[in-house]
């Protein structure tokens, strides 16, 4: 891991991630969490604030250096969290864990989208549902085709984010249906803000 990776990626990650529009959608969805919640993705804890007190939340993500603010938040915000330095894909826990997921702005960076919703879906109880805020690819063709062509840079200054993930194809391909679904492009530049938000479940 370079320099850049290691000590400047976290800082300009926490920030970029604290848009007001981004910071909304959080206030939104976040409560909608229940039980036993596993956060895919809990990078600097930007979500931390508005959990319910009465879940408890397993928070996973591969980079320690943003751990290191979430950890700080879950401290003064007094939400009982357990951290686990893992990425996506190989989940440490057992079949039907977890009675809900919440992932904003997490699928857009995992290396392999489509063994990470497979395993979420190994430790999602069958009554669990995912909430989620991703960016991705937008319905719009010029703005499809810009996305197509800064991705490559984008994801090696992003930190391995990708703008044009196929959200709805990645969930509904590995078995979830959409209990409720928006789409829209957040304020910014179109190709890094069509968002996709709501709620899934096993079909």
């Amino acid at each position: 891991m370079g320099i850049y990776e290691k000590y400047l990626l976290p800082k300009l990650l926490n920030m970029a991630m604290k848009a007001p529009a981004m910071t909304e959608l959080r206030q939104k969805l976040v409560p909608m969490a229940e039980g036993k919640v596993l956060e895919i993705g809990v990078g600097s804890g930007l979500n931390l604030p508005f959990y319910d007190r009465s879940v408890q939340v397993t928070g996973l993500d591969p980079s320690v250096e943003l751990q290191s603010y979430a950890r700080d938040v879950a401290s003064r915000q007094g939400v009982d969290v357990e951290f686990l330095s893992e990425g996506g894909e190989e989940i440490p826990a057992d079949d039907n864990s977890f009675d809900s997921v919440v992932m904003t702005w997490t699928l857009c960076t995992i290396p392999d989208p489509v063994a990470a919703m497979q395993e979420i879906r190994r430790v999602l109880k069958p009554e669990g549902k995912i909430i989620f805020a991703e960016h991705g690819e937008a319905p719009d063709a010029g703005v499809s085709r810009w996305q197509k062509r800064i991705n490559p840079i984008w994801n090696v200054i992003g930190g391995g984010c990708n703008l044009n993930r196929r959200i709805e194809a990645l969930y509904q391909d590995s078995g979830f249906a959409f209990d409720q679904i928006d789409r829209s492009y957040l304020p910014g530049p179109k190709w890094a803000t069509y968002t996709y938000r709501g709620v899934a479940s096993i079909r």
